[in-house]
């Protein structure tokens, strides 16, 4: 089928081929030989005038107008599947969605089972697959391998739409029966004491105390380092180590593994948590749908958990306040 001399069938290509980033890949998707991806290419060169792509050290290097187009063919498609192929309504958009969503465990644990559960009683049909964050979300979110990214607000990708979730503090925290530490912490101390940490993804080296820390030329001394927030509060059970989590984190977990929160002098950012989705995606009804969802959730998070509310089972000093 053409139209105005394009064969539309080389736009399907041209997708397959800007979000794969791979020839091989790209012809997999689309069930093509790879002499059949390879005359697409030619062809869509042809056309356009434009190389498309190069190749440079085993990778693809795309041309400025190839990546000029890719947002209008993506949404030109995206439009044909939603509203002709799928229909417009909602409920057929929703009959067998399945959304991808990149998070951290932490954000998985405080928030987003309230999503799901509230999606099971809702739209039953509805699936989801979880995703652990990766070391470029933009990239994830530009080719549309994901629905959403929820993520720090410190670490969101430009260019893409962005909602704000939930205000969230970063704690001090020791084994509930560690006594040694009383009273105000200063940065010396802390620095002086023995360490857990998480590694979470991003592209990040360096943890949000660490890249304090370095700031001020100081070091600190890392016994444990975990991938995921969720096991920190195991690597400080029983040991005079520290760590810095998310308060709501030491929340969630003071009936099974009671932290004990130090008060400090360290200079810790916000760890506000916010939620991303395509540019593509930003009119799809079913989107739409699940971004709100999540908005109200995070707005009853909020209420049922205020952040200066005396948090139980946490110690003397469990007192979580707005810094």
């Amino acid at each position: 089928m053409r139209f105005k001399g394009l064969d539309l069938n080389l736009l399907v290509a041209f997708d397959a081929l800007m979000s794969e980033g791979n020839l091989t890949a790209a012809a997999k998707r689309l069930n093509l030989s790879q002499p059949a991806m390879s005359a697409a290419v030619r062809r869509l060169r042809l056309f356009f005038k434009d190389d498309i792509f190069t190749a440079r050290r085993g990778k693809l290097v795309f041309t400025p107008l190839a990546l000029a187009l890719f947002p209008a063919v993506r949404n030109a498609l995206q439009h044909i599947q939603r509203n002709i192929i799928s229909g417009p309504s909602l409920c057929s958009q929703l009959r067998c969605r399945h959304f991808r969503i990149a998070l951290c465990d932490f954000m998985t644990t405080v928030f987003l089972k309230r999503v799901i559960e509230r999606v099971a009683s809702e739209a039953p049909a509805v699936s989801f697959e979880l995703l652990p964050l990766p070391d470029d979300p933009d990239q994830l979110l530009r080719r549309g391998k994901v629905d959403f990214v929820i993520l720090p607000e410190l670490f969101v990708a430009s260019g893409h739409p962005r909602a704000t979730l939930i205000e969230e503090n970063l704690e001090l925290v020791g084994c509930a029966n560690n006594s040694k530490f009383s009273g105000r912490m200063s940065i010396r101390e802390y620095v002086g004491a023995s360490h857990v940490t998480a590694r979470t993804g991003l592209g990040q080296p360096y943890s949000i105390e660490d890249n304090y820390l370095r700031r001020l030329g100081l070091q600190r001394r890392i016994d444990v380092i975990v991938p995921n927030l969720s096991m920190v509060p195991a690597a400080i059970s029983g040991t005079e180590r520290l760590a810095i989590v998310p308060s709501r984190l030491v929340r969630e977990v003071a009936s099974s593994a009671p932290l004990r929160v130090i008060d400090h002098s360290i200079g810790l950012p916000r760890y506000d948590q916010a939620v991303q989705w395509p540019f593509l995606h930003d009119a799809d009804a079913g989107s739409a749908w699940l971004r709100q969802i999540m908005l109200e959730e995070a707005k009853n998070l909020d209420e049922a958990w205020p952040r200066t509310e005396q948090a139980s089972g946490i110690g003397n000093q469990g007192r979580f306040l707005r810094r």
